[in-house]
């Protein structure tokens, strides 16, 4: 049952950066100046192609916390043309590494140039400039001895803004102390800080889920879900954005009478800041977990379970202390991300590529 936990120290999720390709290297002016050849002609090489910067999705990452601390990118100059028409060599590129599911904006427009959602996929963000033409490239003829060559062009440069939404097959969304942190302790080898107060678990945490006989599959535990969760109350505002990615919501609520407010009222309005954020979260298929049926309240067990009936939600009471429940949670779950893993699997001979193709200008 146990998995593997992806680190989420210091967790970056949203960082500015400034990329810039490198210049394209210059034309060579050269005319040939070997004994016994008079008159030789020219032969001035062409210069070398800038350096392109290439972002790369890579699944070993889970924070943008390397880019937060170093925000500019540059890559290398084409090197200049030289005589006998030898050609400048090409500028060394920069490969900018992002976690997989990281979002790729024009940060001043904050228009979507591409999204980084494969693991091993590349994307050119800016192209390497042109070399220039040596003087052997103008040799006409009504032109025997060109004196010119061209300069390298500028490479391709911009300031990004990059926001990285996490990839996660199972979202746990509930209020703080619905037991979301002990749930993915138990179920997975991540281990979150666990207390009895709100927003013990600052910053996602991913636990790689493994059953016995089944596909792993990753859960996410998204915390600070708060009412006005949307508006920025509590944490919520800064992690709800993590929920959009995930491909199905087990909403934990507390049945134990020890929470402020009952448990269907709780569920409605995490729901309404779904809402609120996003319509689209609310599309997601959607499952209930009771937590602490340890230490139940029978009455407020008995009022979730008879909603659910009415609003065809599926139920699993569940104590994450005891373990009473969650090899059935577990094989839901697995059953459910199996579903949606066929529903999104593209047809035989449909397969995309891991290069997002962007034609140079």
């Amino acid at each position: 049952m146990k998995g593997l936990i992806l680190q989420m120290s210091n967790f970056i999720d949203r960082v500015k950066i400034y990329v810039k390709a490198g210049h394209g290297g210059a034309g060579c002016i050269s005319f040939r100046r070997e004994a016994y050849v008079p008159k030789g002609g020219p032969d001035g090489g062409d210069g070398g192609k800038g350096g392109d910067v290439i972002i790369r999705a890579d699944k070993q990452l889970g924070t943008l916390i390397d880019l937060k601390y170093q925000q500019q990118y540059q890559a290398e100059k084409g090197k200049q043309g030289r005589g006998k028409q030898q050609s400048g060599a090409d500028g060394k590129e920069t490969i900018i590494r992002v976690p997989v599911g990281t979002i790729v904006n024009d940060a001043e427009t904050r228009v979507l140039i591409v999204d980084m959602d494969e693991d091993g996929k590349e994307y050119v963000i800016a192209w390497g400039g042109r070399g220039g033409k040596g003087n052997a490239f103008f040799k006409s003829a009504t032109n025997q001895t060109p004196r010119h060559a061209q300069p390298g062009e500028d490479g391709e440069e911009q300031w990004l803004y990059l926001e990285l939404k996490l990839l996660a097959d199972v979202g746990l969304v509930g209020f703080p102390n619905a037991g979301k942190s002990t749930l993915i302790s138990r179920i997975s080898a991540a281990k979150p800080k666990i207390a009895d107060y709100p927003f013990t678990t600052l910053s996602p945490v991913l636990g790689v889920v493994k059953p016995e006989g089944r596909r792993s599959f990753v859960v996410a535990d998204i915390p600070g879900l708060i009412e006005n969760a949307h508006k920025g109350a509590g944490l919520g505002f800064e992690f709800l954005r993590h929920v959009e990615r995930t491909s199905i919501l087990l909403h934990m609520v507390d049945v134990s009478g020890m929470v402020p407010g009952d448990p269907v009222e709780n569920f409605k309005k995490i729901n309404k800041e779904l809402e609120l954020y996003s319509e689209a979260l609310l599309k997601k298929y959607m499952a209930i977990a009771a937590t602490k049926i340890d230490a139940a309240d029978a009455a407020q067990l008995e009022e979730l379970t008879l909603y659910c009936h009415q609003n065809g939600y599926h139920l699993i009471p569940i104590s994450a202390v005891t373990g009473e429940g969650l090899k059935e949670l577990l094989r839901f779950l697995a059953d459910k991300v199996e579903e949606e893993r066929d529903a999104r699997e593209p047809e035989p001979g449909n397969k995309s590529g891991k290069t997002a193709m962007r034609e140079r200008t």
